[in-house]
């Protein structure tokens, strides 16, 4: 080598030495710990981010953290949630040691309010507000599950126990007449339709709980007036997680389990069954000779297992986050199914040098797929599994389900085989929902902002049905597709103004203009078999090859709804005078296509006051640290009926006719809320007990009615929807208290207790309204009754010498007879904290309500042991033998106690902290869902509510054979790295 290079890497060595040098004087180490102000206890997976950087690190196990900073560097952020975030000075230092105050009270918590946020403490509403430290724990197929039992006024029903099945919500009591009675649900500002491909498919399954940050409920009118229309039941604020400045960081979470039935009915067993076909001197035949339990022998242990990703970071100029999903939840009864793809960003930036122009952007996409059986054409998944329950519960448990050779038993003209069911009748529903928006907005000022929020929310969904030719003797088979599609466009703009106008008064002002359009379509084609050939034995499912069917058998249809468009304006002010006088006034205006010329807008103003008492000079109680009393008054709308109602709508039909298919009422007006809430917010004890109290009313008018023809009337007579005189009032009261009952070094007990007392009641209707569809109709909404009040014969007993049924009247006259509504709703959560060990326990319940047992009536009554069926014990062990010819008649003997209380979730949990160098924050736990439920009903779960409308009135407090309830034990971790 010659000399000249040997000098030259000589000389670039000691350069790059220099500049190493000078780069490791650049940075320094800091170390320190975290501990809690109140009890000294280290705090692990606290949050150290140097001030203007984008690298981080946490605390361990110990409260311990080390990290290296820029020189530059003078000051670190220390924060968690739960505590209030401190920047602390490293200016000359090496080690510090920082006491965190916890945040016991939740008043200054941040909740979304509609187009804006708000603290609690500032609130003038009634606002619900749960965050994810506080959700139930376990794997849920949507995110409104996380919340049941933890919010005042809210009844969270499961109408069925199938993976993926709806749950109905309602907030402080039942006010729709028609329609679905569900909340406005809002997905970080974008609101969604409501719309599900069926009836009883959640509209929120395409969204993965693990990426939901919190959940606020707008309850009253004041609070829910800035949604106007769509918010006569109540908004459902869902808020996700996003990018948290940072150093990136990916987090895990893994977890498996599995389910069993919760309860089951109680049928006769093989043993008791031929003592029941003696006893009601039935057919001897019927007796087959074997000892089975049919219904066990659909039923299985189902696995679930739950995986989550999400990758974030960034700074405070730019922050991400990315996240995947996959959970796939098999069924209690066998060939039932869950599955669930999820993949989500979000992103937001400030852009200019001047970081006013900022850009947020939101993407989700997802598919579900929900395997089910027992389905028939034009039927929904649900109802498929359903029928497949009622056969298992009748099936004679003395003969067998297999033939000698193994093959399931079918038996012509006689009762179905469950087994036959599941494994010939099946379907098949995937949805796919791409969920998108962009919002781009400009800060003026530190006081003035605009925000632009474009969003489309596309789903799309295939259900495939399938009836094999092995189902019947001779039946061809039978194979159908139906496609759906549902699209939301919204533009929302907003103007939002936040400054202290004078000294001592701040105003919080907001104006927007909001545009949104609603379009469905879809169609559907099906085929029966060729008769002596059906679809042959290809090994395909039918729905693959549905033009090998008869031709002359096959259906094809299609629709497009007429598009529904929304166009508003609405403004809010917030006035805060001293932190002690609040006044918040709101007023929208709702344009909607829906409605006739003569009433196409609606007009929904709310105001509400606040007094923080405890701010005030004179009040001097050292153990109150917050007292607020509130009012607030307000009035919303509801549009939900059909599109195209108020005008004439056609439809095309065969051989190119086209024919009227309602009739138009132009004169069709919004239904009115009006609703009234007093409430008080509390704590006490530095901050150790906390509560909300709250009275409210809410009165409905002008109510959505779907008016059948008068009969007799002519053909192509149709609906026409109107609005009818009367009033549906709920009122009620709500107590939510949660206190922190120990707290010292080792150990925490915190109890949280929610209570809602409901009252409903109808009045002023002009004539009565009839749903609840059992055999006839068996509910009724009248003047003088709570809404869906069951009205039906009044059974007085069993005849002792005849065995038939003896009713008031001789079942001539009808009468109020219970009531599906609860009078009390209850919510329990305790968390128990020792070191490192944490214990949690939610529990709910609902008092009050009746349930209709139509299972007992329509497939388990005393005449099923005379045609070889099985019937229900309780029918079998009455103390008055019933006689099998006794007529099934609807009556108040199905009507029974729907009280119940459950333990929904038990998660014991341990944190490891930091492991390895490498995993952050582990923490390993054990969760139990549905553990154990105290009820006396007879079915298999009052939580329970098949609708059996009537003329598209609803129905509530009806069971009538629905998939059982299961319980779950689930193991799971959690990490970061």
């Amino acid at each position: 080598m010659r000399p000249k290079q040997l000098l030259s890497i000589a000389a670039l060595s000691l350069i790059l030495l220099s500049a190493g040098h000078s780069l490791l004087a650049q940075t320094r180490v800091v170390a320190g710990k975290v501990i809690d102000s109140k009890d000294g206890a280290a705090l692990p997976g606290i949050s150290i981010v140097p001030n203007g950087t984008s690298i981080g690190t946490q605390t361990d196990s110990t409260g311990n953290f080390r990290i290296s900073v820029p020189s530059s560097v003078t000051n670190l952020r220390i924060s968690a949630i739960g505590y209030q975030a401190q920047d602390v000075s490293i200016i000359g230092m090496t080690f510090i040691e920082v006491a965190l105050t916890a945040t016991y009270t939740s008043l200054n918590d941040v909740v979304v309010i509609g187009y804006g946020t708000a603290k609690k403490k500032d609130l003038t509403g009634a606002i619900g507000s749960v965050v994810e430290r506080d959700f139930n724990k376990g794997i849920y197929s949507s995110p409104d599950q996380l919340i049941q039992g933890k919010v005042t006024g809210v009844q969270m029903t499961t109408a069925n126990g199938d993976p993926g099945s709806a749950i109905t919500i309602k907030i402080r009591g039942s006010s729709a007449l028609s329609g679905t009675g569900q909340p406005l649900f809002v997905i970080d500002g974008v609101q969604l339709d409501g719309r599900a491909f069926q009836e009883r498919d959640n509209p929120l399954n395409f969204i993965n709980p693990n990426d939901i940050a919190s959940i606020d409920i707008l309850k009253d009118a004041s609070a829910t007036a800035i949604y106007g229309s769509r918010a006569a039941y109540g908004v459902f604020i869902i808020n996700t997680k996003s990018g948290q400045a940072g150093a990136p960081k990916l987090d895990v979470s893994v977890s498996a389990g599995i389910s069993s039935i919760l309860k089951k009915v109680d049928v006769l067993n093989p043993a008791e069954y031929r003592d029941a076909i003696s006893y009601y001197n039935a057919n001897p035949g019927n007796d087959k000779g074997s000892n089975i339990n049919p219904f066990d022998a659909i039923l299985q242990d189902a696995w679930q297992q739950n995986y989550s990703l999400a990758y974030g970071g960034g700074n405070e100029n730019n922050k991400y986050r990315f996240s995947v999903g996959y959970q796939n939840k098999d069924g209690i009864v066998k060939n039932t199914n869950f599955k669930r793809y999820n993949a989500g960003m979000t992103a937001s930036t400030k852009l200019l040098s001047s970081r006013k122009l900022g850009l947020d952007f939101n993407l989700n996409g997802s598919q579900y797929v929900r395997d089910g059986s027992g389905v028939f054409i034009n039927d929904d998944l649900t109802n498929g599994n359903d029928n497949v329950i009622r056969t298992a519960l009748q099936w004679n448990p003395t003969d067998d389900l297999y033939n000698a050779d193994g093959s399931i038993k079918i038996i012509p003209n006689g009762p179905q085989n469950p087994l036959s069911q599941l494994n010939n009748i099946r379907a098949n529903l995937k949805v796919t929902t791409l969920l998108a928006s962009i919002t781009p907005s400009y800060k003026f000022t530190s006081w003035l902002e605009y925000k632009l929020l474009l969003s489309v929310n596309y789903s799309t969904g295939t259900l495939r049905s399938e009836v094999n030719q092995a189902t019947f003797p001779g039946f061809p088979g039978l194979a159908s597709i139906r496609n759906f599609e549902l699209t939301t466009e919204q533009v929302t703009h907003t103007l939002n103004f936040n400054k202290k106008i004078f000294p001592k008064l701040n105003l919080n002002a907001l104006a927007g203009y909001e545009y949104l359009k609603f379009t469905s379509k879809g169609y559907g084609l099906s085929g029966i078999g060729v008769g002596g050939v059906g679809f042959g034995d290809y090994g395909l499912d039918y729905t693959n090859y549905v033009q090998y069917s008869d031709a002359g058998s096959r259906g094809i249809s299609s629709y497009l709804d007429p598009s529904s468009e929304l166009q508003s304006f609405f403004a809010r002010a917030i006035f805060n005078y001293d932190e002690k006088y609040l006044l918040t006034a709101t007023f929208r205006a709702d344009g909607s296509t829906k409605f006739g010329d003569e009433n196409k807008y609606g007009y929904f103003p709310s105001f509400a006051l606040a007094w923080n008492i405890a701010k005030e000079t004179f009040f001097n109680v050292r153990w109150v640290d917050a007292l607020k009393i509130r009012g607030g008054w307000g009035k919303t709308g509801n549009q939900e009926f059909p599109p195209g109602s108020a005008q004439a709508l056609y439809a095309f039909r065969n051989n190119g006719n086209l024919g009227q298919i309602n009739n138009p009422n132009p004169n069709l007006k919004w239904q009115s809320d009006q609703q009234f809430d007093l409430g008080v917010d509390f704590s006490l004890f530095d901050h150790r007990l906390s509560g909300t109290i709250d009275y409210f009313n809410k009165k409905t008018t002008n109510l959505l009615f779907p008016s059948p023809p008068i009969q007799p009337a002519p053909p192509g007579s149709t609906v026409r929807w109107i609005n009818l005189d009367g009033e549906i009032i709920n009122k009620g009261f709500e107590f939510a208290v949660s206190g922190g009952i120990i707290r010292n070094e080792k150990f925490n007990w915190d109890l949280t207790v929610n209570t809602t007392f409901l009252n409903n009641s109808v009045s002023g209707l002009p004539v009565p309204i009839y749903t609840g569809f059992v055999n006839g109709p068996v509910e009724t909404i009248q003047n003088g009754l709570p809404m869906n009040a069951f009205y039906t014969r009044k059974f007085l007993g069993l005849d002792k010498a005849s065995g038939f049924s003896v009713y008031q009247d001789d079942g001539t006259k009808m009468y109020y007879v219970g009531d599906p509504n609860p009078k009390m709703l209850l919510g329990i959560s305790s968390t128990f904290r020792y070191k490192k060990l944490s214990l949690i326990a939610n529990m709910n319940g609902s008092f009050g309500q009746d349930i209709y047992n139509a299972t007992l009536m329509t497939s388990l009554g005393v005449g099923g042991i005379q045609g070889g069926s099985n019937i229900a014990s309780s029918v079998y062990h009455d103390p008055v033998k019933e006689n099998y010819a006794n007529p099934v008649t609807p009556s108040s003997r199905y009507v029974q106690n729907g009280d119940y209380f459950k333990l929904n979730n038990l998660t014991l949990s341990y944190e490891l902290g930091n492991v390895a160098n490498t995993f952050k924050n582990m923490v390993i736990y054990l969760t139990g869902q549905n553990l154990f439920m105290i009820t006396s009903y007879q079915g298999f779960d009052p939580e329970v509510n098949i609708n059996n409308s009537i003329n598209g009135i609803p129905s509530l407090g009806i069971d009538n054979v629905r998939y059982p309830s299961s319980k779950s034990i689930i193991v799971g971790i959690n990490f970061s790295l």
